[in-house]
């Protein structure tokens, strides 16, 4: 969930090809259901020998599919197949100079030196069996190691920001020569299956939908629209926490413009009245979250 998380997978989808983000703890069957072509480990701000570190399921590290290790995804890899991590004496963040070592394809068309974003306090300092250095830094002295037979690397730097040169060619590379991935993925195509599975899904059935007026609501609607046309009903819940005449332009949007079956349900007097003195942002989400749902669900009921 992490912005570094979004980004890496912003990245991928950049490079044509599709992504799908998971929590660290999900089930290895869950994600072996989806034929991944390629798994990536982001970063996180945990230390991996920590008592409470972010570890998935061990069959990922030996289940024969492509990794690329980030981060503390590099950390995670080599503490679970046999390296060494420690925490650094000089902790590594901002601008580092990258130097490759030796030839590998995540790094094919990649100049010999290059500046690479760090942000970790602790480093390698043995590699598991089998792996091999692929390049290092000042501070890091296996700043990349990859297993060509595993079919498993990793990089200790952030390929995914701007500040890394050639950090998108980096993930290509694990993409398309590592990977296998064929570049033919777009926003259209996500579109167009979407659309496809909803009206699988919806049949010949009504669908009744919570709008709040964010993003991911709005995408979800239009794209329900799209597939079943009328047979949608949207409920949209004025909370009053929205930006000044962002109400109006929900309604506008999805009433005028998309021609949408929109119900406007006032309920800034109950958002006021349990909000009200709640200091804690933690309680304060919670009771958003609930009130919405106790609207939403009293308006659906009234459509029968």
């Amino acid at each position: 969930g992490s912005q570094y998380t979004q980004l890496i997978a912003r990245r991928v989808r950049e490079n044509k090809v599709f992504s799908k983000v998971y929590p660290y703890y999900v089930p290895f069957e869950k994600v072996l259901a989806d034929k991944p072509k390629g798994i990536i480990f982001s970063g996180s701000p945990a230390n991996i020998y920590a008592k409470n570190a972010p570890i998935p399921d061990r069959r990922f590290f030996y289940g024969g599919i492509p990794i690329l290790g980030i981060c503390y995804g590099m950390q995670l890899l080599s503490h679970k197949l046999g390296g060494r991590v420690h925490k650094s004496r000089k902790r590594e963040y901002g601008l580092a100079k990258l130097r490759l070592a030796g030839k590998s394809p995540l790094f094919d068309g990649i100049p010999k030196s290059i500046n690479c974003w760090m942000s970790h306090g602790d480093k390698l300092d043995r590699l598991p069996a089998g792996f091999e250095r692929l390049a290092h830094t000042e501070n890091a002295p296996f700043a990349a190691m990859g297993n060509a037979k595993l079919k498993i690397y990793a990089i200790q730097f952030h390929a995914e920001v701007a500040h890394t040169e050639f950090g998108s060619r980096i993930l290509k590379n694990f993409l398309t020569e590592i990977c296998g991935c064929h570049q033919n993925w777009t926003p259209r195509s996500f579109i167009k299956e979407s659309v496809r599975r909803i009206r699988e899904q919806a049949g010949n059935e009504r669908v009744v939908l919570g709008l709040s007026g964010g993003v991911d609501s709005s995408v979800a609607a239009v794209l329900i629209h799209k597939a079943i046309g009328k047979k949608l009903n949207c409920i949209f819940v004025d909370n009053g926490l929205l930006r000044l005449r962002e109400a109006d332009k929900v309604e506008k949007t999805f009433r005028g413009h998309f021609k949408m079956n929109l119900k406007v349900v006032d309920a800034q007097k109950n958002y006021k009245t349990r909000l009200k003195a709640v200091i804690d942002p933690e309680k304060n989400r919670q009771l958003n979250a609930k009130t919405f749902n106790d609207v939403f669900q009293k308006e659906a009921n009234r459509l029968g």
